[in-house]
């Protein structure tokens, strides 16, 4: 019996003392849905143009969204109306763009507050009454803008109007 029980004993000490290897392999296993993208930039501007023609009429604006700051170029071109063209700034609030345009027509310069709704990749631009408030034009009443459907400007690659713009 003693030799039975030291033989096991033994047994178990060999094979705990034995070195098994593993083969080391240094290569990292990646997910095959993974690929190799450049990082997106959320926190930089984004610009959106647009533009909308009417017969011989042409309306275009250039769009810089800075985390909600609006800046940008806005332009009508009127075939035989007087034209304006400026620039305009403000705030986006939830879809609505809440912007002041100031521009250069008949000679002189102009501002006035102009909202546009953003939906759909397009742009529509605010109606209501407007009053004077210390040389510049307001909405009278911001719950009684309009957003109509024949005020719809569509999305427009940059390229297309940056010519008109300038």
């Amino acid at each position: 019996m003693k030799k039975l029980l030291c033989t096991a004993i033994l047994t178990c000490v060999i094979m705990s003392c034995e070195k098994k290897e593993t083969p080391k392999n240094n290569t990292v296993k990646t997910d095959s849905t993974e690929t190799e993208t450049q990082p997106i930039d959320t926190l930089g501007a984004k610009t959106f143009c647009y533009m909308k023609v009417i017969g011989k009429d042409t309306i275009v604006a250039n769009l810089d969204d800075n985390l909600g700051t609006i800046t940008g170029k806005l332009m009508y071109k009127n075939n035989e109306k007087d034209s304006s063209k400026g620039d305009i700034s403000g705030f986006r609030s939830g879809d609505t763009l809440k912007l002041t345009y100031e521009f250069a027509s008949e000679g002189t310069t102009s501002k006035r507050d102009i909202y546009f709704l953003q939906k759909d990749n397009s742009l529509f631009e605010g109606i209501g009454d407007q009053k004077d408030n210390g040389g510049q034009m307001v909405y009278a009443n911001e719950k009684k803008i309009s957003y109509p459907e024949d005020q719809k400007m569509e999305s427009v690659d940059c390229e297309k109007i940056s010519k008109l713009l300038k």
